[in-house]
């Protein structure tokens, strides 16, 4: 069976086969982050861009925020829901694309964490970035990574990614050329006994440097705080950079 749309398959799967990307540390990392930068600003309220199937959303509201999610993918949605009803948390869960997201409601804060804007086409980041000031108060923080162009070129081009577990087995064939990322992944998911359903996905991401995220977030309206590595590490020799930056 074949379903191309993006997460349509591996959102039932996709925190599971991330159990080793150490959600717990990550989350406290972002929330350590967003005290120190509001500051004493008495902000309740956050937007979770790309927020997939909810982590980061729960861990915030389960630390006093008033959350709400967005993420393209219906699939992610749904599975966003049933996580946080399982969790007994009370979260926000929105269908939209940041490139044309629109809201009346202002956010103190607006995260979006672990590759989001690496799905956003390079034609249209400005227009996301300027979407995401929209939904921030004066002064709002928005905080957000990237996987950065070494991890893309070093660690993932023209590899095979593989994932074998008792109940399904992951694949990702992945390919670059010049900024775009193309990951071709196949999830066997076991049936019974030795009868497994095959789904196919194919996910689109784009190589972004330092300085087209640095200029696009200056354009949009957004003061620069910081770049750093994830958990603060030196950002010339890490996977993911992780950007600060006040609306203006």
């Amino acid at each position: 069976m074949k379903n191309n749309s993006a997460y349509s398959t591996l959102a039932d799967w996709f925190e599971y086969l991330n159990d080793d990307c150490d959600y717990e540390n990550w989350s406290q990392y972002l929330l350590m982050r967003i005290q120190e930068n509001l500051g004493s600003n008495k902000v309740t309220a956050g937007l979770d861009v790309g927020c997939g199937s909810g982590y980061f959303t729960r861990v915030f509201t389960k630390f006093g925020y008033t959350m709400t999610g967005v993420d393209v993918s219906v699939e992610m949605l749904d599975k966003a829901r049933s996580l946080s009803l399982q969790a007994g948390v009370n979260c926000e869960y929105l269908l939209g694309d940041i490139t044309k997201f629109k809201t009346p409601k202002k956010y103190g804060f607006v995260t979006a964490i672990n590759d989001c804007f690496n799905y956003v086409p390079k034609a249209k980041l400005l227009t996301a970035f300027k979407r995401v000031r929209d939904c921030l108060t004066k002064d709002g923080l928005f905080i957000f990574d990237i996987s950065s162009e070494g991890k893309f070129l070093k660690k993932i081009a023209n590899t095979v990614s593989v994932d074998d577990r008792d109940d399904v087995t992951y694949l990702s064939f992945n390919s670059v050329k010049g900024d775009e990322v193309t990951m071709d992944v196949t999830l066997f998911i076991k049936k019974e006994r030795t009868l497994y359903d095959r789904f196919d996905e194919r996910h689109t991401q784009y190589i972004y440097r330092e300085t087209e995220i640095l200029n696009a977030l200056e354009s949009a309206g957004f003061t620069l705080l910081k770049v750093e590595g994830i958990y603060g590490e030196d950002k010339s020799c890490s996977d993911r950079l992780c950007f600060f930056a006040k609306r203006k």
